[in-house]
């Protein structure tokens, strides 16, 4: 599998129709090619129809948003219609929770399915009908080996499978069979519904797979009204040509099932929809498997689907991860053929972007030392200000006191700095943001010998950003808040949940929950905020010199603030040095 790594990539964009042509205007791909060849010979009269068809056994990944771009990008872009349908054929492991935050998370990307919301299991009963079809014309027969017989009858990639002494079975005795297993008279597991292929077959799938299996088990939808239920194979190709799919975009797990998703509707004599793979979207640092961020969740390993450290789009949304950045980021990765592992820095760095234009800027000190300034009087307060956002004055202004005691961040001071430190150290300078150059006169510690607080002095001719004239310009520059008026908050600071980029891989070795990053949370209990903040609960925030921060939509209220660190200024993981310098 290919790995891409981290690289400033051109922005494209999924484009819109050329009102004088009636042509899409965007970036090709190899999909947009079918779709445009199919045009222009009128093939299904030009209509593009697609769908986005998850299973509600868990909640969707990034990848899943990858597909959603794609099949709802393709019908917006075409003029025509993306399906929601949730692939409902498993009842043990499906639940109204995960349908409801499935249209949550496609809406919230910015999509929307309109009146076209459909379930697989709308169709148990045409599925069941054209079952009895192929029954009829000697092409598929119960069998009631065991499920290990079958498994071991379907031979390897070198050899070929063996023939079912089921196989043989006459019509009426398979429709009689089936007709029963419909009405509940045997236990699960006691025989499944096969089509009739080519045990001989080089493609496995084709290797008379199974089309039902009994499961006495309640439907989230249907409830007990059936016993027998579809499997994927057989239920995915109907369920397209009932809803009229023009082209039935799927992962590349699905290239050697497309010549069964053909089979079934050429002997059924249906509408055939044109079934087109693409690759898949794998994440480096974290697992996109639902069975593993089920354990994850399950085992508490995270604190549940939408933990913001879960590559789940409601993690990503709880962290403070916009809907536009994650279109941006699908949009950048493209649609290809071959499988690659994508760097996390590619997905952070769209977020970035984003936010870069949006988020308000605030100060704030995380791990705070105080600061008195020991030649500012003890009454003195000074009003300072700066702008919400520097790019976009109309945003407005924000202010701030200046007092004689401010707090500023543990990372902004060292005893025995190097030389390239442009921070504060003993007798050293550096300016407070939009404020005055002090110098650090004294250090006091506590008695463990850590730094409580450092006594300065500032120069009250460099106040606004001023160096006078005669005096040489300070390089470095801090942030800091006023110790009187600061906000206390807490702060939560996410970081990859693997500490490997590829958990539990080969190269790796063992269960890939031994990768877990034991750091992957911090939560700060104690930070500063810079005063007179009206904190919108729904907006972003750049920290200045820190991060972007989302207030976290569970935990956080207008009197009690919990901030989610949405990413870094910059990948911390890829560059040296200290993170905010």
């Amino acid at each position: 599998m290919q790995k891409l790594m981290p690289k400033r990539v051109e922005k494209t964009f999924q484009g819109s129709m050329n009102t004088e042509t009636n042509q899409p205007t965007h970036i090709t791909n190899f999909i947009r090619n079918i779709i445009d060849a199919d045009i222009q010979l009128n093939k299904n009269e030009g209509r593009v129809i697609t769908r986005f068809p998850p299973e509600p056994n868990g909640f969707l990944h990034i990848g899943h948003a990858k597909s959603i771009c794609i099949n709802f990008g393709l019908a917006r872009d075409y003029g025509g219609r993306c399906h929601l349908r949730f692939d409902d054929t498993n009842p043990t492991k499906e639940e109204d929770e995960y349908v409801s935050s499935i249209k949550q998370d496609v809406k919230w990307l910015g999509f929307d399915w309109g009146e076209h919301l459909y379930f697989a299991s709308d169709y148990f009963t045409q599925m069941y009908e054209h079952a009895v079809t192929l029954v009829k014309k000697g092409l598929a027969y119960v069998d009631d080996s065991t499920p290990d017989a079958i498994r071991s009858s379907r031979g390897t990639l070198t050899e070929s499978g063996k023939e079912s002494p089921c196989r043989n079975r006459t019509i009426e005795d398979n429709l009689d069979l089936f007709s029963r297993m419909k009405n509940g008279e045997f236990p699960d597991g006691a025989m499944v519904l096969r089509a009739k292929i080519d045990m001989s077959s080089p493609n496995i799938n084709l290797r008379d797979p199974v089309m039902y299996r009994i499961l006495h088990a309640s439907h989230h939808r249907t409830g007990d009204r059936w016993c027998i239920y579809p499997m994927y194979d057989w239920a995915h190709g109907i369920e397209d040509s009932i809803e009229g799919i023009t082209h039935s975009i799927c992962t590349l797990e699905f290239e050697d099932h497309r010549p069964l998703y053909d089979w079934f509707l050429k002997q059924l004599g249906v509408y055939h929809p044109q079934q087109i793979e693409f690759a898949r979207l794998n994440l480096n640092y974290t697992v996109m498997s639902k069975r593993k961020l089920l354990e994850l969740v399950n085992e508490k390993h995270v604190s549940g689907w939408d933990d913001p450290r879960l590559p789940t789009i409601s993690g990503f949304r709880r962290r403070g991860y916009t809907p536009e950045s994650i279109r941006l980021f699908c949009d950048r990765l493209g649609v290809g053929k071959k499988d690659a592992i994508i760097d996390m820095s590619i997905l952070e760095d769209c977020v970035r972007e984003d936010l870069d234009v949006k988020a308000k800027r605030v100060m704030c000190v995380l791990d705070p030392i105080k600061v008195v300034i020991t030649n500012w009087p003890d009454d003195k307060l000074e009003e300072l200000g700066a702008s919400i956002h520097p790019k976009t004055p109309e945003m407005g202004r924000r202010s701030f006191m200046m007092t004689r005691e401010v707090y500023i961040d543990r990372d902004d001071f060292m005893l025995d700095p190097p030389k390239n430190f442009f921070r504060l150290g003993p007798k050293r300078q550096v300016r407070l943001k939009y404020a005055y150059v002090i110098t650090c006169d004294e250090v006091i510690k506590d008695t463990s010998g850590r730094v409580i607080e450092l006594r300065c002095t500032y120069d009250p001719e460099t106040g606004h950003g001023k160096t006078p004239e005669g005096k040489k310009k300070v390089k470095g520059i801090i942030h800091w808040v006023s110790a009187p008026h600061a906000q206390k908050v807490e702060v939560r600071l996410y970081d990859r949940l693997f500490d490997r980029p590829n958990p539990g891989g080969d190269q790796d070795g063992g269960d890939y929950k031994e990768h877990i990053n034991p750091h992957s949370l911090k939560v700060i209990g104690t930070a500063y905020l810079e005063q007179g903040t009206d904190i919108n609960l729904q907006a972003h925030y750049q920290f200045e010199r820190v991060g972007y921060f989302f207030p976290d939509p569970k935990d956080s209220t207008k009197d009690c603030l919990v901030f989610n660190r949405v990413v870094t200024l910059r990948d911390s993981w890829g560059g040296e040095g200290k993170q905010g310098a």
